[in-house]
């Protein structure tokens, strides 16, 4: 387990933050009592209808995932930082046996796992400094599970579900708490795109699950029915060997 965490008066970012989950994210963290939130985005613009409804509450932030000195200049740029939710991320169409699968593999892999990693190294020594805080990745359930239409995808959230394992472990002696979220299909522009709109769900729901995940010290999140499905499944799984891994000589 980690360590409980509690969002109120604490200062966020979120990347993603302009839509779907990560614009919930920011809207339902406000709700809740946290102090400010810094919008991690591509474009600038893109949150101004959140900034002007939040006012002094949020403050836009450039982050793209793929371009490394945005990310460090953005921690360079947000020290007071309490809580980062890694929540940006590209989902492209391929089966395996496509030709275009490679090209879509090093894409996903450099957003989806590079980008991780861009985010860790460049916000842990804040996160220290402020005294530990939390990290939180939004894997996805493709990250246990694959499908042929997104195996790409599926194959970048296993390596970045991965790589969550090891940084909960690294991080916990800084009293960084890691928290690594699993959604189904979410009612997002990414699940419209991937033709999962008829079954997605509310993107609060990973929201207010990401707040109470914190609070109760959980290490997974799993939000949503589908993800909840599999969670029944795999949850001895995790709590005997991804939560308490042996220690290594």
């Amino acid at each position: 387990m980690n360590t409980p965490f509690d969002i109120k008066n604490k200062v966020a970012l979120v990347t993603g933050a302009n839509r779907g989950i990560g614009r919930a994210i920011v809207e339902t963290f406000i709700e809740r009592g946290i102090r400010k939130v810094y919008l991690g985005v591509r474009n600038l613009e893109s949150v101004a209808d959140l900034e002007q409804q939040y006012a002094d509450q949020v403050t836009p932030i450039h982050i793209d995932l793929s371009r490394p000195n945005t990310v460090f200049s953005a921690a360079a740029n947000a020290q007071d930082v309490d809580i980062v939710i890694n929540n940006a991320g590209v989902l492209i169409n391929a089966s395996p046996l496509q030709a275009e699968i490679i090209d879509a593999l090093h894409t996903q892999m450099d957003v989806n796992v590079a980008g991780l990693l861009r985010m860790a190294q460049a916000f842990a020594p804040v996160l220290k400094v402020n005294g530990g805080g939390a990290l939180v990745q939004l894997n996805s359930v493709a990250s246990l599970r694959s499908f042929p239409a997104f195996a790409a995808y599926a194959a970048s959230k296993a390596a970045a579900y991965s790589l969550t394992q090891a940084l909960r472990q690294e991080l916990a002696s800084q009293n960084t708490v890691v928290l690594s979220v699993h959604p189904g299909p979410i009612a997002t522009d990414m699940a419209n795109d991937a033709g999962l709109k008829d079954i997605a769900e509310s993107p609060s729901i990973v929201a207010e699950g990401i707040i109470q995940a914190l609070r109760d010290g959980e290490c997974h999140l799993f939000p949503d029915s589908m993800a909840r499905e599999l969670w029944q499944a795999y949850e001895s799984f995790a709590r005997q060997v991804i939560e308490t891994p042996p220690e290594l000589a």
